[in-house]
């Protein structure tokens, strides 16, 4: 399962970070992969939840210390490939809280260049749980998904309220 997934499916913030660190602990080994999964998943469940960006941020910075005083035009200069939750995570979340709609938010992290596709992955999956996925991105996603994947996307969706 997938932090992104973990985020979705719970009741609390408290049960999202247990499966959230569960999770993390088969695929990341790493104190650090474990604490990035666990901020993620946890700002997803905020932010379906109506928390406001500041908000998030606030909770982010006071349970899992990332820095997030830096914009992205200050991260963008020297950032580079970096597979580290430590230096992937923050990123990922200064673009979705600068991002002003989920488009924009994927743009924004694509800019930040570096580890560029696990940097979007994480942004754009908080900023769908904030802002939700444009039809026409959905419907594109879709078209593109073979019958097998469509009907774990249904479930999916079905099992955390999307009927769409």
């Amino acid at each position: 399962m997938r932090v992104s997934s973990v985020g979705w499916l719970y009741n609390s913030l408290e049960e999202t970070r247990r499966y959230a660190r569960l999770t993390a602990e088969v695929t990341h080994n790493h104190p650090e992969g474990i604490k990035g999964a666990e901020a993620v998943a946890s700002a997803i469940f905020m932010a379906r939840n109506g928390a406001s960006k500041e908000e998030i941020k606030k909770y982010i910075i006071q349970e899992f210390d990332y820095d997030l005083s830096r914009t992205c035009d200050e991260i963008r200069p020297g950032y580079h490939h970096i597979e580290s939750c430590q230096e992937t995570v923050p990123e990922a979340l200064t673009a979705f809280m600068e991002g002003t709609d989920f488009e924009d938010v994927v743009r924004t992290a694509v800019s930040l260049g570096g580890d560029c596709d696990t940097l979007t992955c994480i942004a754009a999956s908080i900023a769908e749980a904030f802002y939700g996925l444009p039809d026409n991105m959905r419907g594109e996603c879709r078209k593109r998904l073979p019958k097998d994947m469509l009907g774990i996307l249904d479930r999916f969706d079905e099992r955390r309220g999307d009927r769409r």
